[in-house]
C-alpha cells in the first residue's frame, strides 16, 4: 500500500530544523512510525518494541546511545523512560538541531518523562487519525475557524467526500485504507492489543472483562456530557474507579474530554466536560453499528456525526502544531428565563469567540443558533462569526454574522 502524505509533515519538517528533539505522540495505529520512516528515510531508525533494544536502553542508556548516535529516530520511547535523562544531556552538549526524532503511544509515560527532563529541549506534536483533507489529498493546511476569509480560501480546494458515512463508519486509522482489511478483524485486534498490552502497562487494571464493558458504555455516550455516576451504575463499579478509567482512555488517545467554557459572567453554566471518542470507527465497533447504513439511520447517528465533526476540527489544529485544548470548548446552561441553551463548540482566538452548532442536516435553520447571543455580553470578549456545520452543499449566510458551512470545509 502506497504511503499517504500526512498534513502534519510541514510542521514536523519545520520543527526538526529548529529544535534539538521532536516528539510525535498519538494513539496506537495512527501512523507515527510510518510517518517518521517515510519523512526521514536517511535517519537511522530503532524501535524499542525490540526486546533487546528496550533492555539495553533501560539498563545501559549510555551504551545504547553510543551505538545509536544522532541523528536518529527512536520509536516507542515510552518503553524506556530513563532514556530521557541521557537524551537531555546529549541535547545540552550539542550545538546542532534535529538530533532526536522520538515517538510513542502512551502519553502517561511520555509526558511524565518529557516534563521532568526534556522541558525546553523538545517540540511535541500530536498525530491523529487520517483527516478528510488527507483522505482527499487536499493540500489546504490552515486550522479551521468559521470566518468568511477562511471559507473563501477553503473553497478553492474543498470537495465533498464520495461516501461520507462509509468514512465515518470505517474510521480514521491508516491500516483500514486497505480495502482487504476486515473492519471487524481490525478493531477486534485493536481492542485485544489495547486491553492485553497497553492497558497493563498504563495502569494496574486486572478486571479486563469489566473494562471492556466500560469502554462500550463510554462509546455509547460519545457526544454527550460526561456522567461518571451513570457509567458506574451501568458497569457495577464505583465512581472513583470510573474516573480513573476515564483518565486512562484520555491519556491513551481513545477519548477526548471537551471542557465547558469558563467565565464568571455565565453563572448558570454546566461545569462538566463532554466526552468524545477520537475515532468514530472504534466507537461504532464497540456499540455494534456494523454497517454504514444502519449507522446513518440509527439512534446514534447524530452523536457519531457530531463526534466526527469535532474530531476533524481538532485535527486541523494539531496538524498545525497547536494544542487544541487551548482553543476549543463548549457551553451549556440556562438563561435568565431558565431556558436550556447549548453551543456545541466554541473556538476562541485573540479574545474572539466563534460559536459553532453541529447539525446532521442539509437544510440548516437560523434558529439553530439562538444560543449564540449568550456570548454577546461577556466582558473583555467579542463574538465572532458563528456557523452551523452541516451537510449543506454550499456555504451561505443564515443571518447576520452566522453562516452555514459544509463539514468538508473543515
Amino acid at each position: 500500500m502506497n504511503y499517504l502524505n500526512r498534513a502534519i509533515e510541514r510542521e514536523l519538517q519545520r520543527a526538526i530544523k529548529t529544535f534539538k528533539a521532536v516528539l510525535v505522540t498519538g494513539a496506537r495505529q495512527v501512523g507515527k512510525s510510518t510517518l517518521l520512516r517515510n519523512l526521514f528515510p536517511s535517519r537511522r531508525y530503532v524501535s524499542l518494541d525490540d526486546p533487546f533494544l528496550e533492555e539495553q536502553a533501560k539498563n545501559d542508556s549510555n551504551a545504547f546511545l553510543l551505538f545509536n548516535s544522532p541523528p536518529i529516530t527512536i520509536d516507542e520511547i515510552q518503553r524506556a523512560p530513563i532514556l530521557f535523562r541521557y537524551l537531555k544531556m546529549r541535547c545540552d552538549e550539542a550545538a546542532e538541531n534535529g538530533l532526536f526524532c522520538l515517538s510513542g503511544s502512551q502519553q502517561f509515560h511520555l509526558m511524565k518523562g518529557v516534563s521532568e527532563t526534556m522541558s525546553g529541549r523538545v517540540y511535541i506534536l500530536e498525530l491523529s487519525g487520517l483527516s478528510l483533507r488527507e483522505l482527499n489529498g487536499d493540500p489546504f493546511g490552515e486550522r479551521f475557524v468559521p470566518t468568511l476569509d477562511y471559507v473563501l480560501r477553503r473553497r478553492e480546494t474543498a470537495k465533498p467526500p464520495q461516501d461520507l458515512w462509509q468514512i465515518i463508519h470505517r474510521g480514521s486509522y491508516p491500516g483500514l485504507l486497505n480495502p482487504d482489511v476486515s473492519w471487524e478483524s481490525f478493531f477486534g485486534s485493536y481492542i485485544k492489543t489495547y486491553l492485553e498490552r497497553d492497558l497493563r502497562e498504563l495502569s494496574a487494571v486486572h478486571d479486563l472483562d469489566t473494562f471492556r464493558r466500560f469502554m462500550i458504555a463510554v462509546a455509547a455516550r460519545t457526544g454527550s456530557i460526561l456522567n461518571y455516576s451513570n457509567i458506574a451504575d451501568e458497569i457495577g463499579k464505583d465512581v472513583n474507579t470510573v474516573k480513573k478509567w476515564i483518565a486512562i482512555l484520555e491519556a491513551s488517545g481513545i477519548i477526548y474530554l471537551l471542557e465547558p467554557y469558563a467565565n464568571q459572567a455565565l453563572k448558570r453554566a454546566i461545569k462538566t466536560p463532554k466526552l468524545y471518542f477520537r475515532d468514530t470507527g472504534l466507537a461504532c465497533y464497540l456499540t455494534r453499528w456494523v454497517t454504514k447504513e444502519t449507522l446513518a439511520y440509527g439512534a446514534m447517528a447524530g452523536n457519531i456525526f457530531e463526534t466526527f465533526v469535532v474530531s476533524e476540527i481538532l485535527k486541523s489544529f494539531s496538524n498545525n502544531g497547536l494544542d487544541y485544548r487551548h482553543f476549543v470548548c463548549y457551553y451549556r446552561g440556562k438563561d435568565k428565563k431558565a431556558t436550556d441553551n447549548e453551543i456545541d463548540l466554541i473556538i476562541e482566538e485573540n479574545g474572539i469567540l466563534y460559536p459553532i452548532e453541529i447539525k446532521m442536516t442539509g437544510t440548516p435553520k437560523a434558529n439553530y443558533t439562538a444560543a449564540f447571543q449568550i456570548l454577546d455580553d461577556l466582558p473583555d470578549k467579542k463574538r465572532g462569526t458563528g456557523a452551523v456545520l452541516c451537510l449543506c452543499s454550499e456555504p451561505g449566510v443564515l443571518r447576520e454574522n452566522v453562516m452555514q458551512i459544509p463539514l468538508w470545509y473543515i
